[in-house]
């Protein structure tokens, strides 16, 4: 077991994914057995109460592999020394709020956060953004941070990259593992394209969509069924479990982005999975842009899959979503923020 800590900040500590995220990192469950964790969590001033309540309840559980707790309301302080960063806590879109409105909200969060850790991270420092608009929030860090390499910043897509999978898991009666390469390309948003093209089940046996056309009637059928129910399914599944939950995802989420951390931390061998980086110029994609595609991680940080074909079909998809981020970006930068 490692002798040092690893020192984990979570902003929006107190909220519910914050509170789904705190037991199972302390646990283990993110950096695994061997590393010791030294916790920072990051809370408004009215979110403090809970923050604490947390903290309390962190050391009932009495973790092995926790060291510390600090809790605050200082980006200066939680982000000191800090080498994963989880940013979760962002302003949701309030009533008749314009999508602009909420940009200009969540710059004044994730730019003095990015300006926070610029100032004082450790040189090892990984950010996984989950509060959304997550791309555009992670493109706003990123931005406030000069001093860190922009390739250190990423945004959740690996929950849309799950939903995907428990979604064919289901349609072709496999276990969710049985599924490899599929691909969420563009935004974390209803435009988002969550392609199954490249995948394949059964141990690489089968193509997805050969599988999906035994079971559904043909070709025609299975593309039909990927175009009318997958994808927008896929796309509008958080509003699915707000309609029937009566709340947003929680769990789901935090169990996300502790996966985003833990393949980038350990590596995912030869398979990929689903993040939003910072392009590169990778399949066309203009360079900047916070964009899903699909990644492998040698356990430095991921980096995305190229040379993958992209029929008419998805490149028009995958083109919309990310003219929906140049969008986004071209907003936020009316706001003076870029």
């Amino acid at each position: 077991m490692s002798t040092t800590s690893t020192t984990v900040t979570i902003t929006g500590a107190g909220g519910q994914i914050g509170y789904a995220l705190l037991f199972r990192i302390a646990a283990g469950g993110m950096l695994g057995p061997d590393r010791r964790v030294r916790l920072r969590l990051l809370e408004i001033p009215q979110g403090m109460r809970a923050a604490e309540g947390a903290a309390l309840e962190l050391q009932d559980c009495a973790f092995p592999l926790l060291d510390s707790v600090d809790v605050t309301d200082s980006a200066e302080s939680a982000f000191d020394g800090c080498s994963i960063a989880l940013l979760v806590g962002a302003r949701p879109r309030g009533p008749g709020m314009e999508r602009a409105d909420l940009l200009a909200a969540n710059a004044g969060i994730f730019g003095p956060q990015g300006a926070a850790l610029g100032a004082g991270a450790a040189d090892d420092l990984r950010v996984v953004v989950v509060g959304n608009p997550a791309n555009t929030n992670a493109l706003i860090a990123a931005a406030s941070a000069p001093e860190i390499p922009s390739d250190r910043f990423t945004a959740l897509t690996r929950l849309d990259h799950n939903r995907a999978v428990g979604q064919l898991a289901e349609a072709l009666d496999v276990r969710p593992d049985e599924i490899e390469g599929v691909a969420i390309w563009g935004n974390h948003s209803a435009s988002q394209f969550p392609d199954v093209a490249h995948a394949v089940v059964g141990g690489g046996d089968r193509m997805v969509i050969d599988a999906l056309a035994d079971r559904l009637g043909g070709l025609e059928a299975a593309t039909a069924w990927l175009d009318d129910v997958f994808i927008p399914r896929v796309a509008k599944r958080g509003a699915e479990i707000i309609e029937v939950r009566g709340s947003s995802s929680v769990a789901s989420a935090a169990n996300a982005a502790i996966e985003h951390v833990r393949d980038e931390q350990g590596g995912t061998g030869e398979v990929w999975t689903s993040a939003a980086v910072v392009s590169q110029g990778e399949y066309g994609v203009p360079e900047g842009l916070v964009c899903s595609f699909p990644v492998r991680s040698d356990g430095s940080g991921y980096r995305v899959v190229e040379g993958l074909d992209l029929d008419e079909r998805a490149r028009t998809r995958f083109d919309a979503s990310v003219a929906e981020l140049e969008a986004e970006r071209e907003a936020v930068r009316q706001l003076g923020v870029l």
